[in-house]
């Protein structure tokens, strides 16, 4: 009698073990309808692929959105609104945009930024801005003849920086006094240029500056040989920089390839 007891103990924790894998796969059951805990762990991708770190907190928040979801589902399809023509278009577009998604996603995995192109388009940045920058302020009005009220006050006196203050129509450096802080001379327009390397370190135009912008006040504070950053530091969004130009020109070659009458 003992032993048929302990078979049958033996043979009810056996058939446990084996049903517990089948339960742990589902995060609920919803209405009699399993729902699989691979739900959970797609938004669980899609939060981490956002940045966000999933939290105990999130986690639950997850379990909760997988179950709503499986209730509203279950109320759509007994409505019936899966053979609508509204739902099966929606579908095709979701259809197209995932599958496209995973094309890009699939061209970048076999194309990888290397870091020899990482270090080639650094190479050429660091090229285009070395040499000299220059710290400099300006005021900027409308009229000439205002600008030339301004050189004169300035020369007998009056501060340069009180003056753009109230007096220049560029908001962001007309607040610090017409600082324009450190910038390669070529990131101005032209006419500004010119005026400004022609400049001595703590000197002024003698003669206003017309720009497209209007007539400037130019001042030169100092200058430096340009500080530009380390590879290590700006890698990262250089090798973005560089997947998002491979991934234009493949979509550019697939157009340019494709035959459309």
């Amino acid at each position: 009698m003992k032993k048929q007891l302990l078979s049958g103990l033996v043979a009810a924790a056996v058939l446990g073990s084996m049903a517990l894998p089948v339960s742990a796969q589902n995060i609920a059951i919803v209405n009699g309808k399993a729902v699989p805990k691979e739900r959970a762990e797609v938004l669980r991708q899609q939060v981490e692929r956002s940045g966000r770190p999933v939290t105990p907190e999130m986690e639950g928040q997850i379990k909760e959105e997988v179950i709503a979801r499986e209730i509203f589902l279950q109320e759509a399809q007994k409505r019936g609104l899966e053979a609508s023509p509204e739902y099966k278009a929606q579908m095709e577009l979701a259809r197209q945009t995932i599958l496209i998604r995973e094309l890009f996603a699939d061209f970048q995995k076999n194309n990888p930024v290397t870091d020899a192109e990482i270090q080639a388009e650094y190479d050429k940045f660091a090229a285009a801005n070395s040499g000299k920058e220059y710290k400099a302020s300006h005021i900027l009005v409308d009229k000439e003849a205002d600008a030339k009220a301004i050189i004169a006050s300035i020369k007998k006196g009056a501060k340069f920086e009180d003056i753009a203050k109230k007096q220049s129509k560029d908001p962001g450096s007309g607040a610090k006094g017409g600082d324009l802080d450190w910038a390669n001379p070529a990131s101005y327009v032209t006419e500004f240029t010119e005026a400004l390397i022609k400049l001595s370190k703590g000197k002024m135009t003698d003669t206003p500056v017309k720009s497209q912008f209007g007539w400037h006040v130019i001042r030169l504070d100092d200058t430096r040989q340009a500080q530009l950053p380390k590879l290590e530091e700006v890698k990262p969004q250089v090798a973005q920089q560089l997947q998002q130009q491979k991934l234009a020109k493949f979509q550019e070659d697939l157009r340019a390839k494709a035959k459309v009458e």
